[in-house]
């Protein structure tokens, strides 16, 4: 196959390209992706060139997206704004990317007769206090970026339905692993920790996360493509689920820290208190996942040990200013 992945350099779009070349050794890739501060062409480094083309463009632009797709048998979409306090500063560009962006997708995919597969969030449920979300629980999302994901999640469902597209959709938990942007939680605590610099805890850190590696979210991600249905949705739920203080204490105590780093600030506006996924769906297509959360914890750790050219310029500039108005403090050098 020839696949199109937009937002491929990105976190877990990045990470899929690397999985999906590495087996699936016939197949090529087209990436798409604006490159943010989230995407970066170092994420794609090492990868065959002969099977790899990148496309710097923006998933709302129709005339380039329609190019980029023309030759394609598939579009897997993780192009999207992705981080909730982000979106809680500027909604508008979550809105204009995750739900325009994805039905101009839509649009070109279905004009070309392929499949598009969109790449979404258990947060579109909102938060449950036990059991676990399955993929018929109504969605309520709580917040800006929630609520544009679930936006593009119901026109995927609406171009299958009244178009007959080949549209499906993916949910996933949260994601972590090499290469997460230092704006999400795990690889903040790891950089701050590594650094000996404070670790702001939202409240009182009692959240709950059903923790997913990213390269067990990559290998569902294949078996829906080539076995899923057009039209459903699949959840991809992490073997373990773990509070937000459980996972920080898990980070200081690998990175040869104590507690004391740890400083409790006010909670994110409108926090989900428990999110948790059913993957029975998904597992009945022959996924399963691989990684338990201590181990895929203790490589990340590692990986960010040991590759710090990857994430020393991530910690200034933009991102530095980003992190001093959002916690109150700065961030050492």
């Amino acid at each position: 196959m020839k696949l199109l992945v937009t937002g491929g350099a990105g976190f877990i779009g990045s990470n899929f390209v690397h999985h999906h070349l590495e087996n699936s050794p016939e197949d090529q890739i087209v990436v798409l992706d604006k490159l943010t501060y989230a995407g970066r062409m170092e994420n794609l480094e090492g990868l065959p060139a002969d099977r790899l083309d990148f496309v710097q463009a923006d998933i709302s632009d129709r005339e380039k997206a329609r190019a980029a797709i023309d030759g394609c048998d598939a579009v897997i979409n993780f192009a999207a704004e992705s981080h909730v306090d982000r979106s809680i500063e500027a909604p508008g560009e979550f809105i204009t990317t995750d739900v325009f962006g994805t039905y101009v997708l839509l649009e070109a995919a279905r004009d070309a007769g392929i499949r598009h597969l969109q790449i979404s969030t258990d947060e579109v449920y909102g938060s449950i206090d036990e059991g676990s979300f399955t993929e018929t629980s109504p969605i309520d999302p709580s917040s800006p970026y929630s609520a544009s994901k679930a936006g593009g999640d119901m026109i995927v469902s609406a171009f299958h339905h009244t178009y007959g597209a080949d549209s499906l959709i993916v949910r996933a938990s949260n994601n972590y692993g090499p290469q997460q942007h230092p704006e999400k939680l795990i690889p903040l605590v790891v950089l701050n920790a590594l650094h000996g610099d404070p670790i702001p805890v939202y409240g009182d850190g009692q959240q709950v996360r059903n923790w997913l590696f990213v390269r067990d979210f990559c290998s569902a991600i294949d078996t829906v493509l080539l076995k899923g249905e057009a039209g459903q949705v699949y959840n991809v739920g992490g073997p373990n689920e773990k509070s937000n203080l459980d996972v920080v204490r898990t980070i200081l105590g690998l990175a040869g820290r104590d507690e004391s780093l740890i400083t409790y600030v006010e909670d994110r506006l409108g926090h989900d208190v428990r999110y948790s996924l059913a993957s029975s769906k998904t597992e009945a297509l022959g996924w399963k996942a691989a990684v338990s959360f201590d181990e895929g914890i203790e490589r990340t750790v590692n990986w960010y040990r040991d590759n710090p050219e990857w994430w020393q310029a991530l910690r200034s500039g933009d991102y530095k200013d980003y992190y001093q108005r959002q916690y109150g403090v700065e961030l050492t050098d």
